[in-house]
């Protein structure tokens, strides 16, 4: 077997690839991949962080990982936890420059510009700071206008907390169910394209399980150890997987309150206002602490955390997905606070107007990166259980 050096030295002569382009052993490779391919190279030959998280075992079965569709099956694999980085013999400052996390990362940033659609609408993940920025801005003066057009005024009498005195609940519902349809409608044809890219075979009930199993647990966000992630050092800790946890279960009980109203709506026939005890109501309030402390918890984390760990041209991205979430939580909880006096049109402005934003921006902003990891582990799930003739070519 070759050394690690002399595996090493023709993947070396990647680093100086052009910035859009290269040909990796035949194949047209982005300079981003290149070095992914590169960097897996001498990670195949090394093999420490094999039972670190799900890349190494998916990466020990390729005998190089050459081809575009594993170098974006592989990114989406990456959680980003540091384990590897932090436990590589040949990371920076050693001439191999080794770093998985941030070259991953940079590839998956990649991938949702690739596979987005429409095709057209992929570069806003490269400017989603600014997108979001005007996204949130036309929001907000789309619904303080609508607003003062149906009261005539932002400050009125208290309403009892009727907010569909303000906006009819079928417009309400005509609007956000139509820009959400619309997103959902494009994360699904951009992992869609995905999934056909990197051939996954057929999904089994155990595979589904399982993908579904380590999603909901964000396994592999434990450092692949159980003891965490690598923030800002060496030391391991769970409050990333902790913090995520707030922020996805917060989403999904906020999500859950929209669901039960609407049934309450359309089929119980009950109007809202709800009260402060019904079941919608402590659904949104638990998820809206939760989408309170997650976020801030996830900023204060990526605040920290070394400029080794992820591609800093993301951050804004990152930084604006979370603080639009903690911003959506917080109008939420202040619109029920003051439900009942005469700021309810202005908190319900600012709050449909923040949502809207929100809705606008989910095909084309962090939140991508969770529908496409959960293909990528699902992908993990169905290729461990098939023989592992690939690294041999299928002899």
């Amino acid at each position: 077997m070759q050394s690690l050096e002399s595996l090493t030295r023709e993947a070396q002569g990647l680093a100086g690839a052009t910035e859009h382009s290269i040909t990796w052993h035949g194949k047209g490779l982005s300079a981003n991949e290149a070095e992914v391919a590169r960097q897996l190279q001498i990670c195949n030959a090394c093999r420490y962080c094999e039972g670190f998280c799900a890349v190494f075992p998916a990466m020990a079965r390729r005998l190089q990982v050459d081809s575009k569709a594993d170098l974006n099956y592989l990114a989406n694999l990456c959680h980003n936890c540091g384990a590897c980085l932090h436990a590589c013999q040949y990371a920076p400052p050693h001439e191999f420059a080794v770093n998985v996390p941030q070259a991953m990362a940079k590839v998956r940033l990649e991938t949702y510009t690739d596979f987005a659609w429409p095709a057209a609408l992929g570069s806003l993940y490269k400017n989603n700071g600014l997108t979001l920025s005007f996204a949130t801005a036309f929001g907000l003066a789309l619904f303080l206008v609508l607003t003062l057009l149906a009261t005539g005024k932002l400050i009125h009498e208290p309403l009892a907390g009727n907010f569909y005195a303000v906006f009819p609940h079928n417009t309400l519902a005509l609007m956000f169910g139509a820009v959400f349809g619309f997103a959902v409608l494009a994360l699904g044809i951009g992992v869609r394209r995905f999934w056909k890219e990197i051939t996954p075979g057929a999904a089994s009930a155990i595979a589904i399980s399982e993908t579904a199993h380590n999603v909901l647990r964000l396994k592999y966000l434990d450092g692949g150890h159980g003891q965490g992630c690598n923030d800002e050092d060496d030391r391991f800790t769970l409050r990333r997987r902790r913090f995520h946890h707030l922020t996805f279960y917060g989403f999904m009980l906020c999500f859950a309150a929209t669901s039960v109203a609407t049934f309450y709506h359309y089929v119980l026939g009950l109007q809202a206002p709800y009260a402060y005890t019904s079941l919608p109501v402590l659904l949104g309030t638990v998820g809206g602490i939760g989408l309170l402390i997650g976020p801030a918890g996830l900023l204060w984390l990526n605040l920290q955390r070394s400029p080794l760990h992820g591609d800093a041209a993301q951050k804004p991205m990152d930084r604006a997905f979370i603080g639009l979430l903690f911003v959506v939580s917080l109008t939420g909880l202040a619109l029920l606070v003051w439900r009942d006096t005469q700021f309810m049109a202005l908190w319900l402005a600012i709050h449909l107007g923040v949502v809207m934003a929100l809705f606008l921006t989910l095909p084309y902003g962090k939140f991508a990166h969770g529908i496409y990891r959960t293909a990528a582990l699902l992908k993990w799930s169905i290729e461990k259980r098939q023989p592992n003739n690939l690294a041999l070519g299928g002899d």
